[in-house]
């Protein structure tokens, strides 16, 4: 496997640099979706991803100490500069409520084409993440190669219906692009787009779009994929209970929710809300897929099956790297202690790999359990945008 020098990037500069980076990094993304891996003994696989994965984190992390002046300024204030390091748990991580006070991008204000804004309350100031054609080149090809390897779906013949508002609607929205990516690379000749957003600029579920778009991508017997956030499968579950309405989709078919509750109306135990989705809608346990991801970040993390534990828990990519940090030192906690959830993406160019959130895990191995928000934190995410 190649490994990346810095003198390989010598002779460029600014975003040039970046340019030939992400260049790269999109073949290793590619790498790491190479079905043949699977044949490898993990522990080599792991030790390869690893070695891969720090060499690439110190090269990024000269480039965006270079390119990137207000986190320049805040690595200068904890006293840490590129020559220092020797590996990827040394670069200093960026809260997530800088991305709301300051321009943490590479991308000069004209460069800049498309940006991503956390969902909150509208009282609330939203953290930014500023994108463009190469970016977002990288973005989506870091979100549909783990997509794939962990919804079992690629390139099939199947309907797509998506329980948010189209990207015309909700152009701030990373979660709404996600899926249209989804929809775009599966090829569906039926991609439904089932919210809208109200004039509060709130979402809303359309309910009898939704029936109309359920029962023939159901009744066309091909796999069905519909995504959503944890919210909006409340609104459409309690529909369905009202009106007495079950459907059964077509074997293959996966469910995918992501985000929480925020307090804006009745919260469900995942394995409640997990039992409603097969009642209702027809699919199996294994089917129904938990995704872990937010604006400031271009990697996600699914919940994957782990035999050590017993347990499904969040895991990221090979091109990120997750720690649970105690709050209180600042250090990764030991296994099965809960901390601060950190997160190191490669995919993030652009912008900062070293993201500091205020969610809440618990450490299980090369993953984590997600707990939520810590009580002192925002509430935010795209369920906050649902009615």
């Amino acid at each position: 496997m190649r490994l990346w020098r810095n003198t390989s990037l010598e002779k460029n500069r600014m975003n040039s640099e970046l340019a030939i980076f992400a260049a790269r990094l999109r073949e290793f993304i590619g790498f790491c979706g190479d079905e043949t891996l699977a044949g490898l003994p993990p522990a080599e696989l792991r030790q390869h991803f690893d070695t891969e994965f720090n060499a690439l984190a110190l090269v990024l992390f000269g480039l965006q100490y270079r390119n990137n002046l207000p986190y320049r300024k805040l690595c200068a204030a904890r006293g840490v500069c590129p020559d220092d390091l020797t590996h990827w748990t040394q670069i200093p991580a960026v809260p997530t409520a800088a991305f709301k006070e300051l321009e943490l991008t590479s991308l000069a204000p004209t460069a800049r084409t498309a940006i991503f804004h956390s969902s909150g309350t509208t009282e609330q100031k939203p953290s930014r993440h500023f994108h463009h054609v190469d970016s977002l080149a990288t973005y989506e090809a870091a979100l549909w190669s783990w997509f794939s390897q962990n919804c079992g779906m690629r390139n099939a013949e199947c309907g797509v219906a998506i329980l948010t508002p189209p990207p015309a609607q909700a152009p701030r929205s990373s979660l709404v692009h996600m899926f249209a990516v989804v929809g775009q690379k599966l090829g569906a000749p039926e991609t439904a787009f089932l919210g809208r957003v109200a004039p509060d600029s709130v979402w809303e579920l359309d309910f009898d779009a939704t029936l109309r778009a359920l029962k023939p991508l159901s009744d066309a017997g091909r796999p069905m994929l519909v995504l959503g956030t944890a919210f909006s499968f409340v609104h459409l579950l309690d529909f369905l209970a009202e009106k007495n309405v079950r459907f059964v989709l077509p074997p293959g078919s996966r469910v995918m929710e992501t985000g929480g509750y925020k307090n804006r109306s009745r919260s469900l135990p995942k394995v409640e809300l997990h039992a409603l989705i097969m009642k209702f809608l027809g699919v199996s346990a294994e089917n129904i897929i938990c995704e872990y991801g937010m604006s400031e970040l271009s990697s996600q993390a699914y919940e994957i099956r782990n035999s050590e534990f017993g347990i499904r828990n969040f895991q990221f990519p090979p091109w990120a790297r997750v720690q649970i940090i105690s709050p209180e030192t600042s250090r990764e906690v030991a296994a099965g202690k809960t901390g601060l959830i950190r997160v190191f993406d490669l995919a993030n160019v652009y912008s900062v790999m070293a993201v500091q959130t205020e969610d809440l895990g618990v450490r299980r191995g090369e993953g984590f359990e997600l707990i939520g928000r810590t009580v002192a934190a925002e509430p935010r995410g795209c369920s906050l945008m649902t009615r």
